[in-house]
């Protein structure tokens, strides 16, 4: 399927009425999976990448053409529309934020994310009209190509100030981003005040809010349309390899054993 028509695909999953799961993979097989169990689209994940590579998450430690390689073999491996977990855009100009975009679409993505952040942890942030421009330069080139979502990283960054965070997202919408997005949100009622301040555009939250998680009933209900879970599935992977190891070492070699088989998962991989 063309990128042109994985954008339609996605793009349409974010008219239809009630909110969807996006899960995020990690590679050819984690995709694989998901895509069989039913899911209609995966996000990429940048601190999996990160941490396989052994190198940190959100520090242009990972470079765009890794990062970039990975969410198309998530789609060759899926064939569903994916959405590329793309960071700051790799550089602090709006010059590198449409690189990033336009690398993404000659990739074949049909989604990428644009965050607010600088990867200098003494100033985690980009200031409010830098964040801005760099959000409109690349959904000027995004516009009917690739959808776009702009995500303000406040929370994520330890400067909780909603008052801010729905400031920026307010003006990525005008900036003509796609669908909004801040991570840790701490409360339903701040996840239900960004969904009225943007709409009518989608907004995207990852997990639920911070103080305790709740159905996905809630969540479509207070308005939100997309939910992702960032690095959240890679994470609950480790947990297993981390109860299989404790196992391990006790000498329980039969709770170790896994239950998939590999015969069944060789099919999934890509020709």
């Amino acid at each position: 399927m063309s990128q042109v028509e994985q954008y339609e695909r996605f793009r349409a999953l974010h008219q239809q009425p009630g909110a969807f799961i996006m899960p995020n993979a990690w590679d050819a097989m984690s995709a694989a999976l998901l895509a069989r169990e039913g899911f209609a689209a995966i996000g990429s994940t940048s601190i999996a990448i990160a941490f396989a590579l052994g190198r940190r998450d959100g520090h242009h430690e990972v470079s765009r053409a890794d990062a970039i390689a990975n969410a198309a073999l998530l789609a060759r491996a899926s064939r569903l529309p994916i959405n590329g977990d793309l960071e700051d855009g790799f550089g602090p100009a709006p010059e590198d934020c449409v690189a990033t975009v336009e690398a993404a679409i000659a990739a074949g993505l049909a989604g990428l994310g644009i965050e607010d952040t600088t990867a200098d942890p003494a100033r985690p942030i980009h200031d409010f009209d830098h964040a801005v421009a760099r959000v409109a330069a690349a959904a000027k080139a995004a516009k009917g190509r690739i959808l776009l979502t702009a995500r303000a990283d406040n929370f994520i960054k330890g400067r909780p100030d909603l008052d801010d965070t729905i400031r920026r997202l307010i003006a990525f919408a005008e900036a003509g981003a796609d669908v909004l997005y801040a991570p840790f949100l701490p409360t339903m009622e701040a996840i239900e005040a960004v969904v009225k301040a943007v709409a009518p555009l989608p907004v995207n939250v990852m997990t639920g809010p911070f103080s305790g998680l709740v159905p996905l009933e809630r969540l479509s209900a207070a308005g939100v349309k997309r939910v992702s879970l960032g690095g959240g599935l890679y994470v609950r992977a480790l947990d297993g390899l981390l109860d299989a190891a404790r196992a391990l070492q006790q000498g329980d070699i039969a709770s170790a054993a896994p239950t998939l088989h590999v015969p069944d998962l060789i099919p999934l991989l890509p020709d």
